[in-house]
């Protein structure tokens, strides 16, 4: 499945459903099938998204400190449980068209 968000203020942003979910979530979004972030709604959810960031951030320098994890039970590369794409870099888009529509005027739907 892939969530597919869409503003007139933008081209469209397609997402993996785990990937659109976890951006619905931090937002404190319901990852419904389809929604809407209201014009009213944006800077809220801007701010939301860039704390759930800064937080995802802060937890993988702590795990890359902490170096806890033994070799043995290391993830292996290319091991699907390993995501490399950090919360950071999946948001930046849907950040930058969150940003656009606000300053567009221009509400953010969503559908699957």
């Amino acid at each position: 499945m892939l969530y597919k968000f869409k503003s007139r203020a933008t081209a469209d942003l397609i997402l993996l459903e785990p990937h659109g979910r976890r951006l619905l979530q931090a937002m404190g979004k319901e990852p419904a099938p389809q929604g809407i972030v209201t014009v009213a709604q944006i800077p809220a959810a801007m701010a939301a998204l860039e704390a759930a960031v800064v937080a995802d951030d802060r937890r993988r320098a702590e795990a890359a400190q902490a170096d806890e994890v033994d070799e043995a039970n290391e993830v292996q590369p290319g091991d699907p449980a390993q995501d490399t794409v950090t919360l950071r870099q999946r948001a930046a888009p849907f950040l930058d068209m969150l940003r656009r529509s606000a300053a567009d005027g221009q509400d953010v739907v969503w559908g699957v």
